[in-house]
């Protein structure tokens, strides 16, 4: 069966203070965005969208996107030194697929993986 699903494209956090996370957000993933608006701002990271949105609504973290690190611990570890609090620590989940999460200070969950048997088509 063939999927008409494309893949990822697109991962939106909500945040309070769109100015302060589009800095925080900018030293994370260590890109500046490419689109800046009062309403919106993107970040290309490795070919996939990072949007920021204003939002001063109450979050939960029923949904968790996980982001390709080759280094989790190291990774793990410099998101907490921006501020972000441990969501989940730094586990093996089979193989050598190691997993971790953090909340940034408006409580979105990022997601961080490291998997060397995934590799884009």
């Amino acid at each position: 069966m063939a999927t008409t699903i494309l893949g990822l494209r697109t991962v939106i956090y909500r945040v309070g203070d769109i100015n302060k996370a589009k800095q925080w957000y900018a030293e994370a993933f260590k890109t500046e965005p490419y689109f800046d608006e009062p309403f919106y701002v993107g970040y290309n990271i490795a070919g996939y969208e990072l949007g920021l949105q204003p939002d001063e609504a109450v979050k939960g973290d029923n949904v968790v996107t996980y982001w390709g690190v080759e280094n989790i611990e190291a990774e793990f570890e410099r998101f907490i030194s921006l501020g972000a609090t441990e969501h989940e620590a730094p586990q093996n989940v089979g193989g050598e697929i190691m997993v971790t999460s953090v909340k940034d200070e408006w409580g979105n969950v990022i997601g961080l993986i490291y998997n060397p048997y995934f590799k884009l088509p």
